[in-house]
């Protein structure tokens, strides 16, 4: 690639993150149901600029999906998870965050999550997201289960497994709201909390958890 081509294609990376956090302002003020001219009102260029640098709907959803991601989500969880708490003020901390951040963002969501069938792109970016979540979530858990001496070979699932009922439980809570957030937040907590109290009670070990005996308390 010649340096023409590398400057135009910096230039267009710069300006496709800069239309798509036009296009999140856009859709904040407009609504989730907004179409490509109104966002291209919204931002201050015609549709012909946005086509320029999007192929479609579709694809200027993925970059605001991602950008949303850089810009807001990704930095929150990373400045909870870099916090001095113990492992219960972690992972309330973690879900409050993550929860509120969705539910603050009450256009974004809907828009999101009512692009993923136009297409794998929209659906590709949702999943980078959680993956991006997943990872961090279970860097912290390797971390916090090496200084206690535990297994860490689990690190990975559990966090998948944890990020994906948070995902769902908040989807879900998302179309009605038909509970405080609060009460959400402490129902995922009882839930993570459960799941890491069995983990640090086998020291991370399968063959340990296996060969205890589960009943529930009376």
């Amino acid at each position: 690639m010649d340096g023409r081509k590398k400057r135009w294609a910096a230039h267009k990376l710069a300006r496709r993150a800069e239309l798509a956090d036009g296009a999140l302002a856009a859709i904040r003020h407009r609504g989730s149901a907004i179409g490509m001219e109104e966002i291209a009102s919204e931002i201050g260029v015609s549709k012909t600029v946005l086509y320029r640098y999007f192929d479609d709907k579709a694809d200027l959803t993925s970059a605001a999906t991602l950008r949303f991601m850089e810009t807001r989500l990704a930095p929150e969880l990373a400045a909870v998870l870099g916090r001095d708490l113990d492992e219960f003020g972690l992972a309330e901390a973690a879900i409050s965050t993550y929860v509120r951040t969705v539910a603050d963002e009450p256009e974004i969501y809907p828009f999101v999550m009512g692009m993923t069938g136009s297409g794998p792109g929209v659906r590709d970016a949702v999943a980078t997201s959680e993956k991006v979540i997943a990872e961090m979530l279970a860097a912290a858990l390797q971390m916090h289960l090496q200084q206690r001496d535990m297994t860490t070979e689990g690190a990975v699932t559990w966090a998948y497994g944890v990020v994906g009922a948070v995902q769902l439980a908040t989807h879900r809570w998302m179309s009605d709201r038909s509970s405080p957030v609060d009460e959400l937040i402490e129902h995922l907590l009882m839930l993570a909390w459960g799941a890491i109290e069995a983990i640090a009670k086998a020291k991370g070990s399968r063959a340990d958890f296996m060969a205890a005996e589960h009943v529930l308390p009376e």
